[in-house]
């Protein structure tokens, strides 16, 4: 794996956490609140604040599709871990493996032991 893809997954792996939780967190708990009390200013900066991190992990996902060359069907997965609630917690936990399955690939082709 070269720098620009490894970079490209730590990046996703990073949004895939706060994305994850933006859902439950701020929609989920602003509908609630807007509901049961008179706050119904909120809802329009949290559905605002979600659906940014949202885009953001779409647009790192599809340079993570174009950089380490994945599969669509790997890349239509992570797409729909995004959309259900909490699933992008197993999202991140699957990319936490496959960014340390590249960096051992990674090593194991600079000593020479795997070839490329």
């Amino acid at each position: 794996m070269d720098i620009k893809t490894a970079s490209a997954l730590h990046r996703l792996r990073l949004i895939s956490l706060p994305e994850a939780l933006s859902f439950p967190a701020l929609l989920i708990f602003g509908s609630l609140l807007m509901r049961v009390s008179d706050i119904d200013f909120l809802m329009p900066p949290l559905g605002a604040l979600h659906g940014l991190l949202f885009t953001i992990y779409v647009i790192f996902l599809l340079d993570v599709w174009v950089k380490a060359k994945w599969p669509l069907k790997r890349v239509a997965l992570f797409f729909l871990l995004a959309v259900v609630p909490f699933g992008g917690l197993y999202g991140e936990k699957l990319l936490k493996k496959y960014e340390a399955d590249g960096v051992i690939a990674a090593r194991a082709r600079a000593e020479g032991t795997v070839s490329a």
